[in-house]
């Protein structure tokens, strides 16, 4: 297996080396750059790695750069100091990371992971999880909807975010269940409420529904990797999860 690291802390840098060689002497360790500059070069001229540790912050900026100039062909482990709000964001996206110091059975659990992606790895796939990531982090400087404000009959009533179970559409409405069962419309698609709300709390169904994780009450394995998700409170309509929404939906769940 061939190695790229990208680290600007050579004592970082040199301790994921050791564990890297300790876990298993048969991966090389190709480079270690300490800059996104020296990252552009390497990247304009080498051939591609098999897996790639990347810290975020570096001398001369974020990583991400690199992977927007080079869209990544190898899957990519982020090590990083980042705030634990940042980091649910890689969980979600099923991008892994690591949290300095580096530790052993950490890294182990990180490699086994990439082993078993290793064979259905699809590198356009993976850049437009990248992409993604980027976007979710660009989300997490943002403030996100506290209230929502709806209609009931004639009055105007503000709903926060917390007392929301689920967004839903049809007809080509949005609306709002509230958590107890008060259904309202509101005034955006569900495109728009999905960069509205706080993804660590709201995650994206399927292309009906956008669900709390409150309001999630069971899930039901379903045929072809798909998942049958049953809604608090209930909901006429069948609620499934696609087989390829599967792995990003269970992550988000454990984060």
């Amino acid at each position: 297996m061939k190695i790229l690291i990208i680290e600007d802390e050579y004592p970082a840098a040199e301790r994921l080396e050791k564990l890297i060689k300790k876990l298993d002497p048969r991966m090389e360790v190709r480079a270690v750059l300490e800059s996104v500059e020296a990252a552009r070069k390497w990247f304009a001229d080498a051939e591609p790695v098999d897996l790639i540790f990347s810290d975020i912050q570096l001398a001369d900026g974020l990583s991400f750069q690199i992977f927007e100039e080079f869209p990544a062909h190898s899957p990519i482990i982020f090590t990083t100091s980042y705030d634990e709000y940042a980091i649910k964001a890689f969980r979600v996206k099923s991008i892994d990371y690591l949290l300095k110091p580096i530790k052993a059975p950490e890294l182990a659990e990180a490699i086994r992971k990439y082993e078993n992606i290793r064979e259905d790895f699809s590198p356009r796939a993976y850049a437009r999880k990248v992409e993604t990531l980027l976007d979710s982090l660009e989300m997490t400087k943002r403030p996100f909807k506290t209230r929502f404000l709806v209609k009931n009959g004639e009055q105007l009533i503000p709903i926060n975010q917390e007392n929301v179970a689920y967004f839903y559409t049809a007809n080509e409405m949005s609306c709002l269940v509230a958590t107890d069962g008060r259904q309202y419309l509101v005034d955006y698609k569900l495109e728009e409420l999905e960069s509205l709300v706080d993804p660590m709390n709201f995650f994206r169904l399927n292309r009906q529904f956008i669900a709390r994780i409150d309001a999630i009450q069971k899930i039901h394995t379903y045929f072809n990797g798909k998942l049958k998700v049953e809604l608090r409170p209930q909901t006429s309509q069948e609620v499934v999860v696609s087989r390829e929404k599967a792995p990003a939906f269970k992550a988000w769940l454990e984060t």
